[in-house]
């Protein structure tokens, strides 16, 4: 380290530096989306916990993995906004990695919750006379378990290492919250050990949950060309498309944003847009798209509607008896 600087103690989020002067735009549309996400999973959440009808492990994956949406935007959106309306935002190095460690973990444990749930579509298909017997309450938990431990294990050790780099200045940060590639450009000390750690586990987190996930959806794919019923192809069909769709599009997005911090002549303020889109994407889309392709949500959600509006209707007609 440079004996003569200052250890850094607090980095500066310089985020969309082109956009300045559209930074109530942005706070506006992404204070909707924030709302949107929010009201959305826990809608999810709500329905799963209080209706009976969706008492099945797809529901219960479903459920956590709205959780999981709701802590990963949580962790960073809340902090982008007030960086729109301030000209500097500051975040301690401390505040800075334990936000980096908690949004790739939320992340990490998305791409497993994926995974389980497309295990489950594959047990409940190729094995339906099992299936209450496999996706017992026990086994759903330790699925669940499993889920947040690979997210915080495999993120783990490239945020060590990151940590234990030495900061001397310039301590300003090209993105709109502490994402790892962007604030150990920072260190002035040798980051080959933190990048090759960090890409790997990147690449182990990706390809192996999307290797499983592919493997479930091969198997789904040979039991229903088995089944003679074209009614029973179409209905096995319907159960995985909510979650085909949002693994193709978390996916797809997350394979944009890895392309865009490879390619040298994109521009940093494309990469953080990308980066930010991909971040709020898939937590949007899921209520909207498991909503619009799950029959019994629709259901659940028309249950409690009647249930909040007609029963305090009738209480409200009863007469008064003096």
């Amino acid at each position: 380290m440079n004996s003569s600087f200052l250890p850094v103690t607090e980095f500066v989020l310089v985020g969309l530096k082109s956009l300045q002067e559209k930074q109530i735009i942005l706070f506006v549309i992404f204070l909707f989306a924030y709302i949107t996400i929010l009201t959305g999973n826990s809608m999810i959440i709500f329905l799963v916990r209080r209706d009976p009808k969706l008492n099945s492990p797809m529901y219960f994956f479903l459920h956590n993995l709205s959780f999981v949406d709701i802590v990963y935007t949580s962790i960073t959106i809340p902090n982008m906004l007030s960086g729109f309306l301030v000209t500097s935002k500051t975040i301690s190095v401390t505040g800075c990695y334990l936000q980096m460690y908690c949004f790739l973990s939320m992340a990490s444990t998305g791409r497993g919750l994926l995974t389980v749930m497309a295990y489950d579509r594959y047990v409940a298909i190729c094995n339906p006379l099992r299936y209450t017997a496999i996706m017992t309450k026990s086994v759903q938990v330790l699925l669940v378990i499993a889920a947040w431990c690979f997210g915080y294990i495999m993120i783990s050790p490239a945020v060590i290492l990151a940590a234990r780099l030495p900061f001397c200045g310039p301590n300003k940060v090209e993105h709109c919250f502490c994402d790892l590639s962007s604030v150990i450009k920072l260190a002035c000390a040798d980051i080959k050990l933190t990048s090759t750690v960090s890409l790997t586990n990147a690449l182990i987190i990706l390809i192996s949950t999307l290797f499983l996930i592919a493997l479930s959806y091969i198997l789904i794919g040979i039991c229903i060309f088995k089944t003679t019923s074209s009614q029973g192809r179409w209905k096995a069909f319907s159960t995985c498309a909510a979650h085909l769709t949002v693994v193709l599009i978390s996916y797809t997005s997350a394979a944009f944003v890895y392309i865009s911090y490879r390619v040298g002549n994109i521009s940093p303020e494309v990469r953080i847009m990308m980066a930010v889109l991909y971040s709020v994407l898939t937590p949007l889309l899921n209520p909207m798209i498991y909503s619009l392709r799950n029959k019994d949500l629709r259901d659940a959600a028309k249950r409690a509607f009647r249930k909040s509006w007609i029963i305090p209707a009738e209480k409200s007609i009863i007469p008064t008896i003096t």
